[in-house]
């Protein structure tokens, strides 16, 4: 096994050098793979030797590339797999949206947010069209309430 072997890290982190942490995180899968007889003892010894140097992320990659991905602590994805997404942020207009149509007085700036906020989740992708919603709703009911009663009087 080679450890200046990059395989299935994307480019931008396979030459970065990990941390102590990561190196201790490697050296669990390693253990958790030779308790389940995945390694033999001398496999293990030499993989452990290599995770004990500072490594790169590829380096430390190719230590257990050859093992199933499932496995406990495995600080990297399977082969192939890009890192998991990162999560798309909350819209604030959303959040203020729904806030406000809980507030007296406020009906009609939440439905406004929520207006705001629904656009601006469809140009950036953020998260909270449920919420920008939800504010308009409430809002909207809020506010036509409002309006009757202030029509009955």
């Amino acid at each position: 096994m080679e450890p200046g072997s990059r395989q299935g890290l994307p480019d931008r982190y396979g030459q970065m050098r990990s941390s102590a942490a990561e190196r201790e995180h490697t050296i669990d899968v390693l253990k958790t793979a030779f308790a389940d007889g995945r390694l033999t003892k001398q496999e293990y010894e030499d993989r452990i030797g290599l995770a004990l140097r500072p490594l790169t992320y590829a380096e430390l990659a190719a230590l257990t590339s050859d093992l199933p991905a499932g496995l406990p602590g495995s600080p990297f994805p399977p082969p192939g797999h890009p890192p998991p997404p990162a999560s798309r942020p909350l819209n604030k207009m959303a959040v203020a949206s729904l806030v406000c149509s809980l507030l007296p007085g406020l009906p009609l700036l939440a439905v406004l947010l929520g207006l705001i906020a629904h656009g601006q989740i469809q140009e950036r992708g953020d998260r909270g069209a449920r919420l920008a919603t939800a504010g308009m709703m409430i809002g909207g009911l809020f506010g036509l309430v409002f309006i009757v009663l202030v029509l009955r009087h």
